[in-house]
């Protein structure tokens, strides 16, 4: 018997001050077969976090328990979960939903299907509004749940679930790799992780940056060539 899981988190529970959050409990996602239920233990934070909170994006719904860099340990799978079993580490990114019907859900291009769920401040077709990480735990479809290797910190873990799937993904898709040339502009949350995954691609990597102070971070993180945007080329 699986231990029962209290839904609770920091959550924005009116349009007030952005960072002004109460801790509450919350209705969870309605549990379904296909389902896995996570126990928290990491969540990153997305300056999507911050949009959302500051209603930079529109007008959120509350209460708004933001973060979507989510890893934690399953505590209960559904009858029909084939991946996943109690105990194992995992994580869940930005978007925790969509119909797994349509022409993009079934070529693996979920993140484009017309009725896409994001992980906070989404709704399922009953009318549950979603929460996310900045809690004790989340409920999701097992497609959207990833295994964490055991190689890798779980604090380390939480933020490849967004900053660092943002930058594999086209990398990946464009087939960085030997022979190829990838340029990253602007060496930040992203960036870096485009500099680490490009490099262990092995394409050759170009960092371009106006910051002077990160210039020898760039370099141990592996870039081949780093351009300095402030510096002029022509004579």
């Amino acid at each position: 018997m699986s231990p029962e899981i209290e839904f609770k988190g920091y959550a924005l529970t009116e349009r007030c001050e952005w960072n002004d959050l109460k801790l509450i409990s919350f209705q969870p996602k309605t549990f379904q077969p296909e389902d896995v239920e996570i126990a928290i233990t990491h969540c990153g934070v997305c300056g999507s976090d911050v949009h959302t909170l500051t209603q930079g994006w529109g007008e959120s719904k509350f209460p708004l328990v933001a973060g979507h860099e989510i890893v934690g340990h399953v505590t209960r799978v559904g009858d029909k979960v084939t991946e996943f079993k109690p105990g194992d580490r995992v994580g869940v990114g930005a978007q925790i939903g969509s119909c797994l019907q349509c022409r993009a859900c079934k070529t693996d291009y979920e993140n484009y299907c017309p009725k896409s769920i994001e992980t906070y401040n989404g709704e399922y077709d009953d009318g549950v509004v979603t929460q996310g990480g900045y809690s004790t735990a989340i409920r999701a479809h097992e497609r959207f749940v990833f295994p964490i290797p055991k190689g890798i910190e779980s604090a380390h873990a939480s933020s490849m679930l967004c900053a660092g799937l943002t930058v594999y993904s086209p990398l990946r898709t464009h087939g960085a790799g030997p022979g190829k040339k990838v340029g990253v502009i602007g060496i930040g949350g992203l960036g870096h992780y485009a500099v680490l995954f490009a490099k262990a691609m092995g394409a050759e990597v170009y960092a371009f940056t106006h910051d002077k102070s990160k210039i020898d971070d760039i370099k141990e993180m592996g870039a081949d060539h780093v351009i300095d945007t402030t510096e002029s080329v022509c004579s």
